[in-house]
């Protein structure tokens, strides 16, 4: 064998030597597949856009909001929590969303055990807890007494997420108070507590944004393709 052709063949194996060790492929967080989603009735409307906008995102999506509870802390939270759990536990969900509802009325330590229990039964499933903030309400005499109560929930989550879990503020979607109409279109309904389709929307779009920010997360789809599939003409919005 000629020196030239030594040569090329020790270039050659110098090349592939390089290539082996610089150009391995970084191990990548597997793919978000399921998103599950907890909250009172706020939640219930909000969930019809997150549905129809995480499916379009190719991310499976469950909600188990429910009108007048969905809370883990505060009146008949102690009938709720069996449910909460199990379903928490049997969804097998990548992440649990759990929008701080209305009901989340009690003592500082109260609303601490509630928020620990549903981060440890959670952590337990194998999912990552996601706290988000309740849009601002407009209280009526029924809400009124439990302001001060309402009005501590985001320091309290946040002190139990630690490091463990995640706070996400949504007022980065509704600003600091009610606000019922933006832009001439009605945002949050009348009775000054829910979300008209506009407002479910906003919110949809700004939540799965977040989501897809965490490790092994997706590509929102446009909202162009799930903004005007029909979810917003469910009763749920009826009061708008």
């Amino acid at each position: 064998m000629t020196k030239s052709r030594l040569a090329v063949l020790g270039a050659a194996c110098l090349l592939l030597t390089a290539c082996s060790s610089t150009t391995a492929a970084p191990q990548q967080e597997p793919k978000l597949s399921k998103v599950l989603f907890a909250g009172d009735s706020i939640a219930v409307g909000e969930a019809l856009p997150l549905g129809a906008a995480f499916k379009a995102s190719g991310v499976g999506f469950e909600s188990i909001a429910a009108e007048g509870g969905g809370n883990v802390v505060g009146p008949f939270a102690d009938k709720n929590w069996p449910k909460i759990s199990e379903q928490i536990t049997n969804a097998k969900a990548d992440v649990v969303i759990y929008q701080l509802t209305t009901y989340d009325w009690g003592t500082e330590q109260e609303q601490r055990t509630g928020y620990q229990n549903l981060l440890d039964v959670t952590t337990r499933a194998g999912s990552k807890l996601v706290f988000v903030t309740a849009p601002p309400i407009r209280p009526d005499d029924f809400y009124q007494p439990h302001m001060a109560d309402l009005d501590r929930t985001p320091a309290v989550a946040r002190a139990v997420a630690g490091d463990q879990a995640t706070v996400l503020d949504a007022n980065a979607v509704w600003g600091g108070t009610y606000q019922q109409t933006r832009d001439g279109k009605a945002d949050r309904s009348a009775d000054g507590i829910h979300t008209c389709p506009q407002g479910a929307a906003r919110f949809a779009r700004w939540l799965v944004g977040e989501i897809a920010k965490r490790p092994g997360g997706f590509t929102p789809a446009d909202p162009g393709s799930w903004a005007n599939t029909g979810w917003s003409a469910d009763k749920h919005f009826a009061g708008c």
